[in-house]
């Protein structure tokens, strides 16, 4: 699911910086107001990263998309982008869990084909 989930906020970040482009162009805005709304959600992005296994990590991924589709207030096109990716991030958050349910099982049917006690994930990722 880590994997998954890193994948579709790194791919944010790069679509927050465009938007943040797009935004600049409005007359109503100023530069000092976009980049410092779209530098929070790009440093958001990547510090999300590291935070995925963590208590609240997607939680505050799922802010995060919601964020984007209501930054389609400011740049239309952001209401479709943010609900594409809010999208990928129900897919990663999904499929990356069945992913890591099928790692964990072949993993014990490999341990236990070759006669050992299974690892829990925390003895396997620290070796």
């Amino acid at each position: 699911m880590r994997t998954l989930c890193a994948s579709t906020l790194i791919s944010e970040f790069f679509v927050v910086a465009f938007a943040g482009l797009v935004a600049m162009k409005s007359d109503d805005l100023s530069m000092t107001a976009v980049w410092t709304v779209c530098g929070i959600a790009m440093l958001l992005s990547v510090l999300l990263c590291g935070m995925i296994d963590r208590p609240g990590g997607l939680q505050l991924g799922w802010a995060l998309q919601v964020g984007l589709i209501v930054s389609g207030f400011v740049v239309p096109v952001m209401f479709f982008l943010g609900a594409v990716f809010a999208g990928l991030w129900w897919a990663s958050i999904h499929y990356g869990r069945k992913i890591d349910e099928a790692k964990a099982r072949w993993a014990a049917q490999a341990e236990a084909e070759a006669g050992t006690e299974p690892r829990t994930e925390a003895q396997a990722r620290a070796q």
